[in-house]
Parts: structure tokens; sequence; C-alpha cells
């Protein structure tokens, strides 16, 4: 963790890192650190940038709410902005909110209301004459996804209230959360279709809500809880009594002991402590509590500071952690060869369930942790599948405990493992590997390659147990007396599976590229080169020049494609898939090549008013350009929105022609 800050480029760098981390929170829901660590991060840019305003970076996660906007959903404006809470830690930061208050409003015995911080989505929810109207996300904070359709699909919301004469309109604030129940059944459908594992309720409530089919939504069981008013009437003047109110009007609201009226920082803790025991009991995952000044009245006064309220701060609990002892290392191998070590633990009790492995990442981590078999070890689960080892208790290390090292072989097949120095990554070389095999046919059969339903990573693994499939191809060849070997295979799942397989067979040609597990190869390099060349034919001859000279494509990538396309039993396998009938579709052809954007490379930053980035993108590649990712002296446009932020702030500096949305419009005819 880094702890101070000591140069402008310390802190761009930071600023780069908590972008992605924000990335990878909200957009990808796959968060890289914890909580704790991301609003430690948080702290350091805060005092930076206070220390030193002129360097203020217009993309700091402080100077805008990080939630992305989607593609798939109509983007509507907030009647109120919503605004994300500051966070503290600490009693006395507690405090600190609480003087600041009492300064701000020029009073004392200020009134608190406290309430559990859900781990969920923020939501607001819109009521008409009565009449639920519209639910949208948090957004940037200014326009969100109107997620009504979804929103429905979730029982305990009325879509009409019981008192419809005192509304004309109310927007309700509401937070949108899967149970543990549900997240964990959810992740082990997953699991078995072979498909990766939400890491907490939080982000599985996230994806679900993002899901463009409703009826998809409706099975995950999604719940929401209302905890106040953006705009409209309380009849009093107390975010307390608001919240009994909401569940007068029939709205599902918090149980009465989950939030209280506070009047010193003392009682404020003691609720906190009430809380923070009776957690683990709690059919739901929170990660703290919020304070907010009770009388609503004076929330104008208050006002806001950058993304933050207040008037309202959020308490948060450290992470859960518990001590236990590394019984063993152990090595996994990947679909492409990556090997990652994995700490077997003496089980232990930690959030609710029983934690007996941990994952190390690569050895780096393990060396720069000194994590050896044998320590006492504090892990942590911030609501993680896979909890991480924060630190060593280093006074209660074992004399004969050993530094570990990644295995000169690989533990599947035997081959010597192969390091580049400029990888973290060590590598099992050998194609044939059992291990690399299994994981790439799960991988192969999986939504991002060739999307075989009902084809699971149980389903993957008893078909190879039983030798019925060796690789790729061998998944069409299946019948029904080779699918009725199969354990729980009856002769509607038989028939599912024949269909699934069937159904694949029609595949775009991008998709296939990324089922065939190229080292180095993920989504956007296959939907380059599927761009690029526009048949496989023309990918397997593509010679080395030619792939380094597309943007997007490096040397080492490159070489990876051209080995893969050499070894004879690649293009063998290749070839059989294709004699199975496996039809590639191929990306439209560009007719006008006469088109202002044929050749052109764009850039896309900020929010568009009309246009989603991928309706935009769509736009772009249809008349001949392309999208890549970030601004180099090879872009042509820079297409801005709303806070563009650091892309078109280099595309001024190295003069490269802005778009706005009008412009855009124009040049599209």
């Amino acid at each position: 963790m880094i702890k101070e800050l000591k140069t402008a480029s310390d802190y761009e760098e930071l600023v780069e890192k908590m972008i992605e981390y924000d990335r990878l929170y909200y957009d990808e829901h796959t968060p890289a650190i914890s909580d704790y660590e991301y609003d430690q991060l948080f702290k350091l840019l805060e005092k930076f940038e206070e220390e030193n305003p002129s360097f203020i970076h217009p993309e700091s996660p402080t100077q805008r709410v990080s939630e992305a906007l989607s593609s798939g959903f109509q983007k509507k404006e907030h009647a109120v902005p919503m605004l994300s809470l500051a966070n503290t830690y600490s009693e006395k930061e507690i405090e600190d909110f609480i003087h600041r208050t009492e300064k701000l409003l020029e009073k004392k015995d200020i009134l608190f209301s406290t309430e559990l911080k859900m781990d969920g989505v923020a939501i607001s929810l819109r009521y008409e004459k009565g009449v639920f109207v519209r639910a949208l996300t948090r957004g940037n904070g200014k326009v969100g996804d109107d997620v009504s359709a979804n929103i429905k699909t979730i029982k305990s919301l009325p879509l009409k209230l019981k008192s419809t004469t005192a509304v004309d309109f109310l927007e309700v604030r509401a937070e949108v959360y899967m149970d543990i129940s549900s997240f964990q059944k959810i992740n082990q459908e997953r699991q078995e279709a072979g498909l990766e594992c939400w890491a907490n309720p939080r982000n599985a409530a996230a994806g679900s809500l993002k899901l463009l089919d409703s009826k998809e939504v409706a099975k995950r069981r999604l719940k929401i809880v209302c905890y106040g008013i953006a705009e409209g009437t309380s009849p009093k003047n107390s975010q307390f009594e608001t919240i009994k109110y909401l569940g007068e009007l029939g709205l599902p609201i918090a149980f009465k002991e989950h939030y209280a009226l506070c009047r010193s920082a003392d009682e404020i803790l003691a609720f906190s402590q009430k809380i923070d025991q009776k957690r683990k009991e709690l059919p739901f995952e929170i990660d703290g509590i919020v304070i907010k000044v009770d009388a609503l009245n004076t929330h104008k006064i208050l006002g806001v500071t950058g993304k933050h309220p207040r008037y309202a701060v959020a308490y948060k609990f450290s992470p859960e952690q518990a001590e236990t002892k590394i019984l063993d290392i152990t090595v996994q191998v990947g679909r492409t060869g990556v090997l990652t070590p994995v700490a077997e633990l003496k089980p232990v009790l930690l959030a609710g369930s029983t934690i007996s492995r941990a994952t190390l990442h690569n050895q780096d981590e393990i060396q720069r942790k000194d994590i050896r078999v044998g320590d006492t070890v504090i892990i942590e689960k911030g609501g993680d599948v896979i909890p991480k080892v924060v630190k060593v208790i280093v006074s209660q290390r074992p004399s004969s405990a050993k530094p570990w090292h990644m295995p000169k072989t690989c533990p599947a097949c035997s081959t010597l493992l192969v390091h580049h120095e400029e990888e973290v990554a060590f590598r099992c070389p050998n194609p044939k590997c059992s291990a690399q095999r299994l994981r790439n046919l799960i991988f192969f059969s999986s939504k991002a390659a060739m999307d075989i339903e009902h084809l699971g990573e149980k389903v993957v693994a008893q078909l190879v147990e039983k030798g019925l499939v060796t690789r790729p191809s061998d998944f069409y060849i299946l019948d029904e007396n080779s699918l009725v070997q199969l354990e729980g295979f009856k002769e509607k799942s038989i028939q599912n599976l024949l269909q699934s397989i069937e159904k694949s067979k029609k595949c775009p040609l991008s998709r296939f590229v990324m089922a065939l597990s190229i080292p180095f190869v993920g989504a956007e390099t296959a939907d380059l080169l599927s761009e690029n060349f526009g048949s496989l034919e023309k990918i397997q001859k593509a010679s080395l020049e030619e792939l380094i000279a597309i943007d997007g494509i490096g040397e080492k990538m490159a070489e990876s494609i051209v080995h893969y396309f050499q070894d004879p039993n690649h293009l063998e396998e290749i070839d059989l898939l294709l004699k199975h009938g496996i039809q590639l579709q191929k990306p439209k052809a560009i007719k006008d090549t006469s088109h202002e954007f044929y050749g052109k490379t764009f850039v896309l930053t900020g929010t568009l008013e009309t246009l989603t980035r991928q309706e935009a993108t769509r736009l772009i590649k249809e008349r001949g350009g392309k999208v890549t990712s970030s601004v180099s002296k090879n872009t042509d446009y820079v297409l801005v929105g709303e806070d563009p932020g650091s892309k078109y702030e280099k595309a001024k500096k190295l003069n490269i022609q802005i778009l706005e949305e009008n412009d855009f419009k124009n040049l599209l005819g």
C-alpha cells in the first residue's frame, strides 16, 4: 500500500491506477482491490490535491462519480444529482464530521439519523400520482441508465403506492441488493456453466441490473430497500421519520432495529458496534453504517463538496479477517499454460463461510509478502469468492519454514516451465498438457467463445474423464449414445445439449478466434484480427509485419499469433472444426470506401448525449473506421462527450482533430 505521494508524477500514476480500479469495479464488476484499500488510496489523492490544487487531474476519482453508463439502456437525467458518500473509518473522523456540521450550521446538539450501509447498487425511483414511472441507476451522477423494466421484476417493490392523494410526484432513493443465499446459488450455477463467479453480492446485483433481458433479471431474485426522498414532499422535517413514511406508502424499508436517532459520536459508535456484532447474522451484506444530519431543511444549507454531500457520511467497517495457517502451496494450470499458486489453508470460518483456499496470484506476490508453508497468516474476505492473504504473522513462523519458489516442472504433465524476464507469469509450454487441455475445453464452450449452452465446467470434466472429448472438435461428434453415459443426463438434457452444440456452429469470426485460446489474444485483439483480415484464412497467413502494423497489436502478441498458426496440430484441429460444420460469420463488408471515416482511427471519451459508446463505435466501423482505447500520434479523431477527461487533454496537446457529437453526426452523413 502506498504511504505517501511525494511528486506530481506519483500523483498522476495513482490517478491512472484509480481510474482502472473504478473501471474494474463499476464496469466489469470484478474489483481488483478491497474497498478499504481503495478508500485509503482515495484519501491520499484528496490530501495531495488539497495541498497541490494546481495539479488536480480532471479525471481524478475525487472529481467525479465513477459509475459508468451502459450501452443498451436509454439515458435519462436525474431530477436531483445522485452523489456518493465520503467514507470514514475511525472515531476521530466521525467526531470531525460532527464538528464540521456544527460549525457550518452554527449550532450544537444536532440529531443524526443512522442507517445500514447496504452493499448494493444505488437507484432512483420515480412515482407520479402514486404510480411507478421509472428507475435510473446513479450513472455519472447527472444522467443514469433507465433500468425500469429490470426494477419491475423485484417483487417487493410496489408499482402503485398505498397513498396516492398526498403524492403528485416522488423521487425515492433506494439500494438494490442480492441476499447471500441467492448470491451463493447463482455462483454455483455460473461455476457449473463454466462461467466466472461473481466476486461478491454487490457485483452480482450490479451485473444483473445491466442485463438486457428482464426475464433473466427476474431469475436473479434481486431485492430493494428505500431510504430517502430526493424530490417530492416528506410529511416531517426528519430523515428518521422519512424512512417510516416510505414504509407507510408500501415501499420496502429497513427493519426498525436497523436505523436509529443519535445525538453524539458515542451514540453513533454504540449503534455501529451493535450492528457490527450482528453483521454475520444478516441475510445480506453491509459494509458499514450511514450517518445523516436528521433535519432535512439543513441539507441545502450544508450543500455539497465535489462529489459528496456535506450532510452525510459513511462509517465503514474494517474488512472481515481471520487468522489461519498455510498447510501447503499448490499450483493451478490455466488454459494458456499460466501457473497460479494457491494457498491451501487450515479451514477457518470467515464472513459466514468456511475458507480453505486463497489465491496467491503469482511468485512475485508471494515473495513480496514473504509467504511460506507453515506460516500463520491473516486472510481477508471483503465479499470475495476466493479470499486473499493480507499478511504473515512472522512472530509465529516455524523455524522449518522455507521461502517458496515456483516448481521447475508443470504439476500436471512434468514439462519444464518457461519464465521470461519481462513477464511475471510462469508457463507450461506443452500444448498437450492435460490441465491446459481441460481448461481450454471449458473456455472453448464458454459464453465468451463458442457460447455452447448446457456445456458447463462439470459436464466438460465428465466428458474428458470418460474419454469422450479430448479436443474441441470432439464436441461436434457427440451423439445420444455418448451423452447417455454422463451422470444425471436424461433425454431432455441430452437433446438440450445437442441443440446447443448445433446452434453454436454459426459463429462470428472474432469469437471463433477467441475460442482458439491463442496466448495473449483477448476479445479486443480477436475483434481487431476479424476486422482487419476479414477471414480465418487471411489471419492464418498474416505475417509478423502485417500484424504489428495493426494499432493495438504489439510485437509479443504478433509473434504469438504467427507461432500459433505455424503449429500443424493447431491447423489440423481448425480443419476438423470446419469439417464438422462450423460456419464462420464474416464481418460486414465496407461498401463505401470513399467515406470520411474509412481507414481513420477514433478514440471516444466522455458521455455522449444521444448515442452510447457501443452505438458510436458501430457507426464508425460500418464506415470503415476503427476505434482504439488510447490517444496517440496515429489517432485521427477524438470524439468527446460530457466530462471527457485526460484523453481530451492529450488530443489537444497532439493537435488531433476533436469532434463533438453534432460534428460527428454531420460527418456520418
